[in-house]
């Protein structure tokens, strides 16, 4: 008997045997979910040594000259086209105009390949669109990304027959046919896998003549563009109770692609979401028959359903909300900031109130931290990867700060932006808010059930493998599977323990990082935290195993730190791919501190509630000796945040990069932000000399006539940004009418 025989029989089986009771097990929706997607820089984070090197040698997201010119030409056309008080107070919809250039302009088939008509942009020019016209107008973005994201143009592409694609995707391109995708039904929102939507394999008659088909019934609601879609993808369970296609009588999730004009196919009233206009309603089936050629990706696609979902789902949480909450928090930066300047309470800024600062320094940092992880996963997929715990991780990350950064500038803002009006610039995307974090996941349900439930399955090193192992019918091959998997296992987590124990008494003094990088102690730094988060991720699974899935809040708080790494990560990549800016240093060292204090809190929220406290004590010795040492961003960092978006800087001008200014409300805000700032140098010359008023100080020589003529522009320029609205009854009247254009026309 050899050295690895004597291994396996004498240690590995009874540990195999001990493991198959405590590991958990894994559903075939799950292992489907798993399947959809694959690991990149979650994986190396789950090692607990990532390698920095690996992370900057990445290329950064970039833009073709063709993706640049359709950016700088169609979509601010767009932007200046969009009237987002009339879009959602008066039409409660885009205008005929706006809809005829979005088709002809093939907005809504970015993703589809040119030799089908479309425009085939990459993931970063999809995310920049999205991102602009998203500062501009909700309504308008969202009706441009759900196309290119959770829909039938994403799903033909990856899955769909030749035939299909040939049929569908070139009217997908131009417009000529409007996709929407049923997938929430009342029965099932979260839990898509036990919805109740129906398909049976029957004869029927098609066109004339009697084929094998479908008779499909189904209630559907939270349908974006569901009120004027042409074609209707359509999630359902699959039955074949008479045995016609020769299998089993469950045949799992499958989708198929209707016609909305087919008989028995109801397109039903509007939902208002939030008071934003874009198109979403209920629809409903009732016994509609199509041939099996309607299934998407034909019959070898029949059970796939739920694996097709998940992977076109990683391109709405991946790519459309984080561009949507990216641009949200940019505007807030952008606005919220001239505002603090512009605005004055005392006689000076409300910016110089050290309250007022916390928030914008917590606003510029979000916007910082958004727009870089924005940009990292964009690269990532540009590789070619389809990273399922990234999205989920960008998709809960990027709204929960977008709701920050929403809370925040409406605070400063106050009651300029609560009173509604065609001069409120930021209403529309504070009530938006909670679209983003309900769809395509609930946020709730995202943090405690997927970024770490399945983050340790899928993009931990050992695993997956382990659990496919202990799952094998097989039990001699699962056995040697086991025991080739397992002692790798064990001396990685000797090193983890090792590298965490190390680095938490020294505060990660010796860990790894770029030789040239200023930032080399944040390197440092994270490199502790990783290994603390592989070394408590391994233990949890070693004495919870299963019954780890059911401790969910132990599970979102794994995911916090799991998210905080991924997303510490891109402001590191960020920095350093804008070439280590001295001026953008405060931002990157805000979300740093504020990013290691999250850490640490949620470290000690696990041991604390650690089910086995021996292990509990144990695991604190290696990751968190001294408790929560972190505190935050400094007050000098958060008045240096503060400031950077208080002042004209090439760093406001980089995190606001193409937020849509125009001429309106947020053009007459710039404005005056630009004349207050040009202005500054004649108020601190009337301050020196101890005078307060104007002509006193032109009778002395402090002003000239042209300097009083400029102060009374900067003047009459605040006070029409302060200005808010207000309407006659009759005004109102009309507003809540409303009308539902595009129903009428399409």
């Amino acid at each position: 008997m050899t050295p690895t025989d004597l291994r396996r029989e004498t240690l590995s089986r009874p540990l195999y045997a001990w493991a198959k009771t405590v590991l958990p097990e894994m559903s075939a929706t799950e292992a489907e979910a798993i399947e959809a997607g694959d690991v990149w820089w979650d994986a190396e984070l789950f090692t607990g040594a990532p390698d920095w090197d690996a992370l900057l040698d990445l290329p950064p997201a970039t833009l073709t000259a063709e993706e640049q010119a359709f950016l700088d030409g169609p979509v601010e056309t767009l932007c200046g086209m969009l009237d987002d008080w009339k879009i959602n107070w008066e039409d409660m919809d885009l205008s005929d105009e706006v809809w005829a250039f979005i088709k002809r302009g093939k907005f809504l088939g970015m993703i589809i390949p040119k030799a089908y008509g479309g425009l085939e942009f990459s993931a970063y020019a999809h995310s920049e669109v999205v991102r602009k016209i998203s500062s501009r107008s909700v309504t308008a973005a969202v009706t441009v990304m759900v196309p290119n994201s959770l829909g039938p143009g994403e799903l033909l592409m990856k899955f769909g027959t030749e035939a299909q694609r040939e049929r569908w995707l070139p009217r997908l391109a131009n417009g000529q046919d409007i996709p929407a995708f049923g997938l929430t039904s009342p029965e099932a929102g979260s839990d898509a896998a036990s919805m109740t939507d129906e398909g049976v394999v029957c004869e029927g008659e098609y066109q004339g003549r009697k084929v094998l088909g479908l008779r499909l019934n189904w209630h559907k609601r939270y349908i974006t563009l569901g009120p004027i879609a042409t074609v209707l993808g359509l999630a359902f369970r699959l039955r074949d109770p008479d045995g016609l296609l020769g299998g089993e009588e469950d045949l799992g999730i499958t989708v198929a692609l209707i016609p909305t004009d087919t008989p028995g196919v109801e397109i039903g009233r509007r939902h208002i979401p939030a008071m934003q206009a874009f198109l979403n309603g209920p629809n409903e089936g009732h016994d509609v028959f199509l041939p099996l050629d309607a299934i998407l990706g034909g019959r070898e696609r029949i059970g796939q359903g739920w694996m097709m979902l998940n992977a076109a789902l990683a391109a709405g949480r991946g790519i459309s909300l984080p561009s949507l909450s990216a641009a949200g928090a940019a505007l807030a930066a952008r606005t919220t900031g001239a505002y603090a300047r512009v605005r004055q309470q005392f006689r000076i800024p409300i910016g110089e109130f050290e309250g007022v600062q916390e928030r914008l320094a917590r606003i510029a940092a979000n916007a910082y931290l958004l727009d870089a992880a924005r940009r990292l996963t964009c690269s990532g997929l540009a590789l070619g990867h389809h990273p399922s715990v990234i999205s989920a991780i960008m998709k809960h990350g990027a709204t929960e700060r977008m709701r920050i950064a929403a809370n925040d500038a409406m605070d400063v803002h106050a009651g300029k932006a609560v009173i509604d009006g065609p001069n409120n610039y930021l209403g529309g995307f504070y009530r938006s808010v909670p679209v983003g974090i309900t769809v395509e996941g609930a946020n709730i349900l995202t943090r405690s059930l997927i970024v770490f439930g399945q983050g340790a399955i899928r993009a931990h090193p050992f695993i997956l493998k382990e659990m496919e192992a202990l799952a094998d019918t097989d039990m001699n091959r699962g056995l040697a599977t086991f025991d080739a998997v397992f002692w790798p296992h064990v001396v990685h987590s000797l090193r983890t323990a090792r590298r965490a124990f190390v680095s938490a008494w020294t505060d990660g003094a010796f860990g790894a990082a770029p030789a040239s990088s200023p930032a080399r102690r944040h390197y440092r730094r994270m490199g502790r935290y990783a290994a603390a988060f592989a070394l408590a991720s391994d233990m949890a699974l070693l004495t919870m195993g299963g019954s780890l899935k059911r401790q969910e809040m132990l599970s979102a708080r794994f995911g916090d730190i799991l998210s905080e790494l991924y997303l510490l990560s891109a402001a590191l990549k960020r920095w350093e791919d804008e070439g280590q800016q001295a001026a953008d240093r405060p931002l990157l060292d805000y979300v740093m501190a504020d990013g290691f204090l999250t850490i640490e809190r949620r470290l000690k929220e696990i041991l604390d509630n650690f089910p086995n406290r021996p292990a509990a004590w144990l695991l604190r010795v290696f990751v968190l000796p001294f408790g929560v040492v972190r505190a935050g961003p400094r007050d000098a960092t958060t008045r240096a945040c503060a400031r950077l978006i208080m002042e004209p800087s090439d760093t406001r001008d980089r995190l606001t990069e193409n937020v849509y200014i125009g001429d309106e409300a947020v053009g007459r805000l710039e404005t005056a932000f630009g004349l207050v700032v040009d202005t500054q140098p004649l108020h601190d010359a009337m301050k020196k000399a101890r005078i307060r008023d104007r002509d006193e100080a032109l009778a002395k020589g402090v002003l000239t006539a042209a300097d009083v003529e400029r102060l009374q522009a900067a003047d009459e320029a605040v006070a029409a940004v302060v200005a808010v609205d207000d309407f006659a009854p009759d005004e109102l009247a009309r507003v809540s009418r409303g009308r539902p254009s595009a129903l009428a026309a399409e």
